[in-house]
């Protein structure tokens, strides 16, 4: 592990509202050039020469070069293209708040960043790999910016150790060799918007451990997962294993986890929606207005975590087992919907009010608006948000279950927390 930062306490003071306000400076449509005071806009493409000045006409070459030459405010902008270097890019300077520095695709064109010629893709079989190179993003910066990327086939997709106060908004992280995006040690204040993350898998563990979006194993405040979609990894959608500070998730989707799509001899995937813990008694999740479907174990469950969590206005749908499980906390459930799933709930010492089995015992998809997905799993309407659509909203209760009529950000359950 590096030990050029100090954790300190920098993590657990942080500033949402101050990312908040730096996306909305970052422009109002996609993709908008940053309004905010720059030092520099470097420029890369793959026909380009780290020899140049990194300007539109001249551009840069490789994506690293950009990294290495960046200070607080300068703006990296990718022209479209397959970018696959050799090494992940490591990401190690600290931008400042308000002045944060930008790695973004331009003007909206499509960049990938193909990990597949780096070390460890994959890993050898019950092997480990070394910290620095986890991750075809390796993020060790603090107050950056990452957006409109797509990370694909890394050792990891983006391994953030030590972090804080980033923005990672619109990135797609698929088919790596680990989980899409993680969060690790002591890394508080990341806002994660609108992720789409699926399709990971972890060869060297025969499928234990990648998730679509991990926040494991450390502690930070203010961690901000909002609008994400996690489907179709090989463990689970979401995991905070051992993770021990709240962590908000709201309006986000997981679906289609833990099923051995590649075949793995003695398959030890989960294959939960969103698993909460386990983690010490601070940590005290809140998942609010999201939907888990068609996972291979249970739809949100508290994995152990003793906390007393805040689940509100989710919906289970589909699952091969338990909607919810909080039999190993002490958390409170308002408002939530579980239908055809093996059980609804497993409560133990949990309690709450207004849940679907708290107003009748049975439930079916005929109690349901739509059970359509095409809306909620196609493409992001413009601005990176999910559709609006009635999937899974239930028939003359409007104040159960998860409300995507409004393409999420809380349905019609409230304005999003900052």
């Amino acid at each position: 592990m590096s030990d050029r930062r100090n954790p300190r306490s920098r993590a657990g003071a942080i500033p949402i509202a101050l990312i908040a306000a730096v996306l909305g400076l970052l422009g109002a449509t996609a993709f908008a050039q940053p309004a905010f005071a720059q030092s520099e806009i470097l420029t890369v493409a793959t026909d380009g020469d780290d020899a140049n000045p990194g300007t539109v006409a001249a551009p840069l070459r490789t994506i690293q070069h950009a990294v290495d030459l960046a200070a607080p405010g300068t703006v990296i902008q990718i022209r479209g293209g397959v970018y696959a270097p050799e090494t992940n890019l490591q990401i190690n300077t600290d931008g400042e708040s308000g002045n944060p520095i930008t790695m973004t695709a331009y003007r909206g064109e499509h960049v990938v960043i193909d990990g597949e010629n780096m070390p460890y893709t994959p890993g050898e079989l019950d092997g480990s790999i070394p910290r620095p190179d986890r991750g075809a993003l390796h993020v060790e910066g603090d107050w950056w910016v990452f957006r409109g990327l797509e990370i694909v086939h890394g050792p990891y997709g983006i391994f953030c150790m030590n972090c804080n106060n980033n923005v990672f908004d619109r990135l797609v992280t698929r088919d790596n060799y680990e989980s899409g995006l993680h969060l690790f040690l002591e890394s508080g204040g990341n806002l994660i918007l609108d992720l789409d993350s699926y399709g990971n898998f972890d060869p060297r563990n025969n499928g234990e451990s990648a998730d679509g979006l991990a926040i494991k194993e450390g502690s930070g405040e203010g961690n901000v997962v909002r609008g994400a979609r996690l489907w179709n990894n090989v463990d689970d959608g979401f995991d905070s294993w051992e993770f021990t500070s709240p962590i908000l998730i709201e309006d986000s989707v997981a679906w289609g986890n833990g099923f051995n799509r590649w075949d793995f001899p003695d398959f030890p995937g989960d294959g939960n929606g969103f698993k909460l813990g386990r983690g010490a008694e601070t940590a005290t999740h809140t998942v609010r207005n999201s939907i888990a479907f068609d996972n291979a174990q249970h739809g949100i469950i508290d994995n152990g975590n003793p906390a007393s969590m805040l689940i509100e206005n989710n919906t289970a749908w589909d699952n091969a087992e338990t909607g919810f499980v909080f039999d190993r906390s002490t958390s409170t459930l308002n408002g939530n919907l579980s239908v055809a799933n093996a059980a609804a709930a497993a409560l133990g010492s949990s309690g709450g009010e207004g849940n679907s089995w708290d107003i009748k015992d049975e439930w079916s998809e005929a109690d349901l608006a739509s059970t359509a997905t095409g809306v909620i799993t196609g493409p992001r309407a413009p601005d990176g948000s999910i559709r609006s659509t009635d999937f899974l909203r239930p028939e003359g209760y409007e104040d159960l279950g998860a409300d995507f009529s409004n393409g999420g950000r809380c349905g019609a359950h409230g304005a999003p927390a900052t």
